[in-house]
């Protein structure tokens, strides 16, 4: 047995991975291996985790680590929701849509909730009673939020809801989904405003199919319709319309820095797992390792990582330690990072040969479910955008 994932590269432990946030991913591995990996196969052929899995997290605490304790959660913060990321990445077990959970539904409502929205939905969001997505994408608006259609329009103490979202990580199971809207759709991006739906027993809500995807089979994705939803006006986020997008712009470099820190978790993973297969696999007579090519191309995606992996635990750092990420940094993560993983997952591959394209072999998976890291959460073009705006 080779290195594992969070050794391959001998990188020093940064500040932010204190004790209790290690003690908490090696835990978050051995639950995800025992109770998650067993079944993982199953999973990924019926395109959706079982729920129980969900409310057993909750039970081992890995669901809202970043929470306060009084809403039910265990009071960390992101560097408790990032050692589970990576305990995900490490393990190969990427469709579980936890992260998402965890780490960009629930701070809305905790930053933007009032007290009783806080408390009638966090601590359900901790045990897994309630599963959380966000709809965001719209069949006509991606990256582009300032496009969305989805309509809120008030009716007394109601706002009525009429739209579809689609690509919604988590559709099938959620039945808690923050909607991006528009309660003023003359007024642009100030008209936008998120409004939160509990979709248990909710007329006029229909869930789409679930969405045949290139990767990531494991988590259910989905399109969702909302016609004439009623919601209480109680369920608006903030303390007023029209907030809705600086809301969003505010929580997207949380969400980029995720992407990366699960992107940084799988180029590890690829390494250590492809570092094992050349030593084992021979050609010409003795085994891949001692090939100059293999070894050059092995020191090249070992130093890019190490580069990678550094870079993430600054913006980490940056984030949980009072100075903050700016949008533009979390872009760069988003991106930069995202892209190196689809690099590296794809030498690893090659250095598989012809096995690295056979599904048995767990690279051909990461090479799947790598690809869409460059899409969601914002395109990386539209990230360079971003970072061009800074110049």
């Amino acid at each position: 047995m080779g290195l594992r994932p969070d050794e391959v590269l001998g990188v020093a432990k940064p500040d932010w991975k204190t004790d209790d946030v290690v003690m908490l991913e090696e835990m978050a591995t051995k639950f995800l291996e025992a109770e998650v990996l067993p079944h993982y196969e199953r999973f990924e052929k019926q395109e959706i985790f079982d729920r129980s899995i969900w409310e057993l997290a909750g039970e081992n605490g890995l669901l809202c680590a970043s929470m306060p304790e009084e809403y039910g959660g265990a009071g960390g913060t992101y560097a408790h929701e990032s050692a589970i990321l990576e305990a995900i990445g490490h393990v190969g077990v990427d469709g579980f849509g936890i992260a998402l959970h965890n780490s960009i539904v629930a701070p809305y409502i905790l930053h933007y909730g009032s007290q009783e929205q806080k408390q009638k939905w966090l601590p359900k969001m901790a045990t897994g009673e309630l599963i959380g997505a966000i709809a965001m994408t719209e069949p006509g608006a991606g990256s582009d939020l300032q496009g969305v259609k989805t309509s809120a329009k008030r009716d007394g103490n109601h706002y009525v809801i009429n739209g579809s979202k689609t690509f919604i990580t988590n559709g099938q199971l959620a039945n808690l989904i923050i909607i991006v809207t528009k309660t003023d759709p003359s007024l642009g991006a100030k008209g936008t405003s998120l409004i939160v739906v509990e979709t248990d027993g909710q007329e006029g809500f229909e869930r789409g199919r679930n969405l045949d995807k290139v990767g990531l089979k494991s988590n259910d994705t989905s399109e969702l319709f909302f016609n004439e939803v009623r919601v209480p006006t109680s369920n608006l986020l903030g303390t007023e319309e029209g907030q809705g997008f600086v809301q969003l712009m505010q929580q997207l470099p949380q969400e980029r820095l995720q992407i990366g820190g699960s992107a940084i978790a799988m180029a590890e993973r690829a390494i250590a797992i492809t570092s094992d297969y050349v030593k084992e696999r021979k050609a010409f007579g003795k085994a891949i390792i001692e090939f100059q090519n293999t070894q050059f191309k092995l020191a090249e995606l070992k130093t890019e990582a190490t580069i990678g992996r550094v870079f993430y635990n600054h913006c980490v750092e940056r984030h949980v330690n009072g100075g903050g990420l700016d949008p533009v940094t979390a872009s760069m993560a988003k991106y930069w990072l995202s892209d190196l993983q689809n690099k590296i997952v794809d030498e690893c591959l090659q250095l598989h040969g012809g096995y690295g394209y056979m599904n048995e072999f767990p690279i051909a998976r990461m090479f799947r479910d790598a690809r869409v890291q460059r899409i969601y959460g914002g395109t990386n073009e539209i990230m360079k955008l971003l970072i061009a705006r800074s110049l």
